[in-house]
């Protein structure tokens, strides 16, 4: 199976209570396919999985992969500080059907490339299904180097990564580092990235116009960059306003604006502050997304 197009990383619902809801899960994951989305990426950053309990993630992981059902891939963020829990947690996402797991390095150690490599080995040799790198490094404390990743290109099944290292050229730097061995998604600026050479857009802004974000992948690279562009441009206020700091208070306060609530983020992060659910109520007005 190929990776290729806009892939949401998914929200996760919570209810009234805090507890997560997996009925709203469900129903989110056919809304995310009917509107067209490539693809799906529950328990990334977005989707807290640092605030999920093991259970909880994998009861996450588990409805996500039934509710698609086959209609369109699902890789797994199966990110942990200890590498063995990185491990036993990609086991267990392939066990239940995922199609590949994505993982951005261990969060609090800052480990070196000689760490990294082992961790990031570690994983791809334990499992049979494709790994997707994750770079993020304002959350990672680490920047996986267009070098660095060239060399882990070169184990067999690492051969996607995610850089949202906002440094469009990186496309570029990573393209020829691994000579044809890795295909890139884009973190940011998804539109800038495709002419670069990027296949794939992991996107936050598709939890709130999946449609939008999947036509602007489909413009981009198979149809008419210039009509791409103007989609992109369109959509370029929400992608911004999702960027910051409160990028899952953000995410979620849009989704009970459309009417998708999926419940406040759990602590320590706090709900959308008044003056900044002001300014997203305005962008989505502009992209008629709400009235």
């Amino acid at each position: 199976m190929t990776f290729r197009g806009s892939y949401t990383v998914c929200v996760t619902p919570f209810d009234d209570q805090g507890r997560v809801d997996l009925a709203a899960l469900r129903s989110y994951v056919d809304w995310q396919i009917d509107e067209g989305v490539h693809g799906l990426i529950p328990l990334g950053s977005t989707g807290e999985f640092l605030s999920l309990t093991r259970d909880e993630r994998g009861a996450v992981a588990e409805t996500v992969i039934q509710q698609a059902s086959g209609r369109v891939p699902v890789l797994i963020g199966t990110a942990a500080e200890w590498t063995d829990e990185a491990v036993e947690l990609s086991r267990e996402a392939e066990s239940i059907g995922a199609d590949g797991v994505m993982l951005v390095p261990p969060y609090y150690s800052s480990p070196t490339d000689a760490e990294l490599i082992v961790h990031f080995t570690a994983v791809a040799e334990a499992i049979g299904i494709p790994v997707m790198l994750y770079n993020n490094p304002f959350t990672a404390n680490v920047d996986l180097s267009a070098a660095l990743v060239a060399r882990l290109s070169e184990v067999e099944n690492i051969s996607y990564i995610k850089d949202t290292s906002k440094n469009v050229h990186r496309v570029t730097e990573l393209l020829q580092a691994c000579d044809g061995r890795m295909t890139v998604f884009a973190g940011y600026y998804p539109w800038e990235s495709y002419l670069a050479g990027a296949e794939g857009y992991s996107s936050v802004m598709s939890n709130i116009s999946p449609a939008l974000s999947a036509q602007t992948f489909t413009e981009t690279v198979d149809g008419d960059a210039r009509r791409g562009r103007d989609l992109y441009i369109r959509s370029l206020p929400l992608i911004n306003a999702l960027a910051g700091d409160l990028y899952v208070s953000a995410t979620k306060a849009a989704m009970r604006m459309i009417g998708r609530p999926m419940g406040d983020p759990r602590a320590p992060r706090l709900p959308l502050p008044t003056e900044a659910e002001a300014r997203l109520r305005s962008i989505l007005r502009e992209l008629e997304l709400i009235g």
